[in-house]
């Protein structure tokens, strides 16, 4: 096959063409790959770049540069959709991640349902757009990744989660009208970053998971909710990459009931065994992120080969880089896989 760009890489895969060899991405958003050692670098640094467009785009860049990931990743956490829908955010140091500080709503029975069209206006949305704008105007041939929190997170976000979790069972008119006002938000912010200039949208929803939902919760609220952001993102004309963390064993049976494009996973599952029981499965993932935190560049390179003689479709590190990552161990995931 001839040589073909990153962007055209994992679009094909994403669509389920023949490729010459797996993407290497790691996309942004729950899954930063902005390290320290990348920042020492540059001089492009958080928690700045989470708020100026122009330093958002250099330290994307510098990532994919240095990193040798195929891909933009934006933004660089899972605090936007928070802080624009009224939560406090703590935005962290250059060594640490913004978390929430506090959620705004107590619970689903007080979230306050503001126009959309408004909270569009609002926070980093402008920041990450512009970024988003920027990068894909300069680097045609390299994917631009929109993140999103997804939608059980998000609601988790400015809910307070204790209430909110079990609000889920106790008030669930309350709830799903939650969840319907965050999807719609989501759906929105979306369609602004495909509009200007994102390739594909990574959704990550650390809080659907089968661990903490069970499995009826999670058909419930986590699959419905995704499929209605996912529908509304493939109408926007983008694919859609969803991360699952944890264990998938009490929900992996509801796995192929999720309508992304591929679906990314946590370093516990046996990612050949998933693509064995759904063969209709794209997968993504799933390097460990304490091998490549703590492991060596040799030990890494050989995981990194086993996924790919696996015919895993995208690889990438399994959730979240530590911020105090190896530069070396990166480089050697993703130098294996470029070297097949």
């Amino acid at each position: 096959m001839a040589s073909i760009s990153p962007k055209e890489r994992i679009l094909r895969v994403l669509n389920k063409k023949s490729v010459d060899r797996p993407p290497v991405v790691c996309p942004g958003g729950m899954m930063n790959a902005a390290i320290v050692d990348v920042m020492n670098k540059t001089g492009h640094t958080l928690p700045e770049a989470h708020h100026e467009n122009s330093l958002m785009a250099a330290l994307s860049h510098d990532v994919h540069s240095f990193t040798g990931f195929e891909n933009f990743g934006i933004p660089f956490c899972m605090t936007v959709e928070a802080e624009v829908l009224g939560s406090e955010i703590n935005f962290g140091t250059l060594a640490c991640e913004p978390k929430i500080e506090k959620e705004v709503f107590s619970s689903v029975s007080a979230v306050e349902y503001r126009s959309i069209d408004e909270v569009l206006k609002k926070g980093r949305i402008e920041t990450v757009i512009q970024a988003g704008y920027r990068l894909s105007r300069q680097y045609s041939d390299v994917p631009v990744i929109g993140n999103l929190t997804g939608p059980i997170s998000t609601a988790a976000s400015i809910v307070d989660p204790m209430p909110y979790l079990k609000e889920l069972r106790k008030d669930k008119d309350n709830a799903h009208r939650v969840m319907d006002y965050v999807t719609e938000f989501l759906i929105r912010y979306a369609q602004l970053m495909i509009d200007n200039g994102a390739s594909l949208i990574s959704i990550g929803d650390p809080t659907a998971t089968g661990e903490i939902l069970g499995p009826k919760m999670f058909e419930e609220y986590a699959v419905r909710y995704l499929n209605k952001l996912i529908e509304g993102i493939h109408a926007a004309g983008a694919p859609v990459i969803v991360h699952i963390c944890g264990n998938m064993n009490t929900v992996k049976h509801l796995i192929p009931k999720i309508h992304s494009d591929a679906i990314s996973t946590d370093a516990l599952v046996n990612l050949k065994l998933l693509k064995e029981e759904y063969p209709g499965l794209t997968t993504m993932g799933n390097l460990s992120t304490y091998l490549l935190e703590f492991g060596t560049p040799d030990r890494v390179s050989s995981q990194t080969e086993r996924l790919v003689n696996e015919g895993i479709d995208i690889i990438s590190p399994a959730c979240g880089l530590s911020t105090s990552s190896s530069l070396d161990n990166i480089q050697a995931l993703t130098q294996t896989v470029k070297e097949r």
